[in-house]
């Protein structure tokens, strides 16, 4: 590994830092795998966890990959635009000026579908878009935490806080609300199961979180498929996550799945039981100051991942191999020190190698990225930010 890590700093050395990284070769073998692990239900690729439109479409042209999820309206919009055909937005949308692009342009409507989790969600659209609106596709997003209960005590919430649907009631009722308004159409249910997708495995109560929700989502699944397949007809149930494929595709129900992070492989994602995490994306700083024998300063660097505040959420030195944050200084804005035995043979202009907590959100803090291929060939292409494209 070390040596395969060198490879990609000595393909780059000419290139400017800091400087983000994406190995070829891993992302491709990362690509298989998520196919592999979907065991033959098409894979739609979770924009935020990439969040650069070449690799996005690049993706898409490999069997086993069909559509991609997106996290904005007018990231959906501009996708649109660019000739995707099939977006699943994964959050409701209350930008008014993104509602009124979408419907705006029949490609956009026709390759979009829009995410609701209430009645509020078709009355905010209803208000942009105008209460004669062309057809619009919109999905039910299905709260999928786990809720486990002892002796009366209240349930505790464990997953993300997402959608208030989570009974085959509470869907049913948001399925007529869709069917009683003219200019809608209920394509889709997602269930997005992030107590499990999204969480290491580094515990025994980790384990049983996620052998009950696997065994919670099961049933749950089934009976509000079909509570509201009496008001709907479906195209497609969308589930899981890079860190719960094997689970979401056994259920008969699912007929597609999502992932992102997979391609990437960040370090969030090192410690699954599933699988084997296969880094390929990688950020590099400049040293810049020797302010002790046994620390090496870099230059920037202080990427932190969204989520709640702990160690989880910094980057991690990764080459050369040895190297720590110190615990006072962590990652910083404008420096970032490494500490540990490999910093003493570190030298002012040398360059270190870094993984990032979170998949796309790293380029989020990057113009371009650097693709190395086996040969050592580098090719750079913009990252949505390059493109002058923020969405938030």
């Amino acid at each position: 590994m070390s040596d395969h890590r060198e490879r990609l700093v000595e393909a780059t050395a000419h290139l400017d830092a800091p400087l983000a990284l994406l190995d070829k070769d891993a992302l491709e073998r990362n690509a298989d795998d998520l196919v592999r692990r979907a065991a033959g239900l098409p894979v739609r690729v979770a924009t935020k966890s990439v969040r650069v439109r070449s690799v996005i479409e690049r993706t898409l042209t490999r069997s086993g990959f069909g559509g991609v999820m997106t996290y904005s309206l007018a990231e959906s919009v501009w996708l649109a635009d660019h000739g995707v055909q099939d977006i699943l937005l994964a959050y409701p949308a209350v930008q008014a000026s993104a509602i009124r692009d979408l419907v705006a342009q029949e490609h956009r409507r026709a390759a979009i579908t829009v995410m609701v989790d209430s009645v509020e969600s078709l009355e905010v659209i209803i208000a942009a878009a105008g209460a004669g609106h062309p057809p619009i596709s919109v999905c039910l997003d299905i709260d999928c935490s786990l809720r486990p209960g002892v002796l009366g005590v209240r349930p505790v919430h464990l997953g993300v806080r997402r959608s208030p649907v989570r009974t085959p009631r509470a869907a049913r009722a948001v399925a007529r609300a869709v069917e009683d308004r003219p200019g809608f159409e209920l394509s889709g249910l997602m269930f997005y199961d992030a107590q499990v997708a999204g969480l290491p495995d580094t515990s025994p109560a980790v384990r049983w979180v996620k052998r009950a929700s696997d065994a919670d989502l099961l049933e749950r699944r089934h009976e509000i498929v079909a509570a509201v397949g009496e008001h709907a007809q479906l195209r497609f149930v969308n589930a899981g996550g890079t860190g719960s494929l094997e689970a979401c595709a056994a259920d008969p129900v699912v007929t597609e799945l999502t992932a992102g992070s997979g391609l990437f492989m960040p370090t969030l994602f090192d410690r699954y039981d599933a699988f084997e995490a296969r880094p390929a994306a990688y950020f590099a700083l400049d040293v810049v100051r020797r302010p002790a024998r046994s620390v090496a300063t870099c230059f920037a660097g202080g990427y932190i991942a969204s989520g709640s505040a702990s160690a989880s959420r910094q980057p991690s030195p990764v080459w050369p191999e040895g190297l720590e944050l110190t615990g006072t200084e962590g990652a910083g804005e404008v420096q970032t020190p490494v500490t540990g035995r490999a910093a003493r043979d570190l030298r002012v202009g040398d360059r270190v190698l870094f993984r990032h907590a979170k998949a796309g959100e790293m380029c989020e803090r990057f113009d371009e990225l650097s693709i190395v291929g086996s040969d050592g060939h580098v090719e750079t292409v913009p990252t949505y930010r390059g493109e002058g494209r923020n969405f938030g």
